[in-house]
């Protein structure tokens, strides 16, 4: 697919990320309030509003998409110092909690689980890994991601999730699959079974019968559900289709044992039912895509809305086809039409910072410059 021109919208939304961008490279919410450490909401003007590492990753991700790397375009410096202020964070941080950063309290982790940073650092670092200005500079994003990709393989349970809390944490435990299926493309050091661990529970999240999600964590939000499972299994299929060929040879080997084949083919197996799955799912939901009541998410904007518009927009760009125009156009047009005149997007619940809600409108914009999917160095393990 030849990516689109960026348009006015996007160049605007760049020019306002990079006025908020703080001189030690990260971005802050862009306002709103805060959790304080006994539970309790802190709102009002005198609000501390520092940096931190979600909000940096996203606004770090729509420059990357636009054109904007350690090595090239007009903002190549911003990113730099965005990425260093990312990979500070993570080095600095133990081995082994789940955490890469020690704030707490943003819209962010209250809203969507406390390991979003984690879970956007790896799809933040993932996508910048190959584009860094110098062998050293590579070297060391190398680290910080199979730093933080080991944090959220030791932390993932059995059931493929992270212990998650908050008003919609769905839409963070898809943060993480994504995340995993992410790294594991641009080569870093994830296993298979943390990623068939994750396929499999958001398999399990749709039921071909009634054709729907369940809403565990969803807020009692359809979209919220269904755009994190969409994306989630659309990520690992992705993956797994690349492991194809790579199994088939093992199956068709004569240097492998009987026991090796049989476990390639028990994977080809799982690999042809996720498809099967997947498909239906998204087949089933090209009616939601067009509700307009399912569109609106909880009622109104908020930085779940236009992440669960970005799950959907890459879920259905990698197939393409009409339901993929048809989808990309009502989203530009909409998204064009609540743009501020400062370049800004505004959510009007949960999270309402202004640099999560611009990022990820910059990001559903900019869908259809999502990273091609590539085979991994590493070896398929069997």
């Amino acid at each position: 697919m030849t990516p689109k021109p960026l348009s006015n919208a996007v160049h605007k939304g760049f020019a306002y990320l990079i006025r908020q961008q703080h001189a030690e490279g990260g971005w802050s919410q862009g306002g709103g309030w805060r959790t304080a450490q006994d539970g309790g909401r802190v709102e009002g003007p005198d609000v501390q509003d520092p940096p931190d590492v979600a909000n940096t990753c996203v606004a770090t991700m729509a420059l990357l998409r636009g054109g904007h790397t350690p090595r090239s375009g007009e903002y190549a410096p911003n990113v730099t110092r965005a990425l260093d202020f990312i990979m500070g964070n993570v080095e600095r941080a133990d081995n082994d909690s789940p955490f890469v950063t020690d704030q707490r309290g943003t819209q962010v982790q209250t809203k969507i689980g406390p390991y979003a940073d984690t879970f956007l650092t790896s799809l933040t670092l993932a996508e910048a890994k190959g584009q860094m200005p110098s062998e050293e500079s590579e070297r060391r994003l190398e680290v910080a991601l199979n730093k933080t990709v080991g944090k959220m393989q030791r932390h993932q349970q059995a059931d493929g999730t992270w212990t998650m809390h908050g008003w919609a944490p769905v839409v963070g435990q898809a943060l993480g699959t994504v995340g995993l299926n992410r790294a594991k493309q641009r080569g870093a050091a994830v296993s298979d079974e943390a990623l068939e661990r994750s396929e499999k529970y958001s398999r399990d999240q749709y039921d071909p019968g009634s054709k729907s999600f369940r809403m565990d964590g969803s807020a009692g939000v359809p979209l919220y559900a269904s755009a994190s499972h969409l994306s989630s299994t659309s990520h690992s299929v992705v993956n797994f289709k690349i492991a194809k060929d790579k199994l088939r040879a093992v199956v068709g080997s004569a240097k492998a044992s009987r026991e090796e084949q049989a476990k390639a083919q028990e994977k080809l197996k799982n690999i042809e039912d996720a498809e099967a799955s997947q498909e239906a799912s998204l087949a089933d939901s090209y009616a939601y895509f067009k509700d307009e009541h399912y569109r609106q998410g909880f009622g109104s904007n908020g930085g779940e809305e236009f992440l669960s518009y970005l799950n959907i927009s890459e879920t259905l760009v990698v197939k393409g086809g009409p339901e993929w125009e048809e989808w990309d156009k009502s989203m530009t047009e909409n998204l064009e039409r609540i743009q501020n005149g400062d370049g800004s997007w505004s959510g009007h619940h949960c999270i309402t910072g202004r640099t999560f809600c611009t990022a990820t409108a910059l990001l559903v914009l900019l869908a259809d410059r999502v990273p091609r999917a590539e085979p991994a160095p590493a070896a398929v393990n069997v």
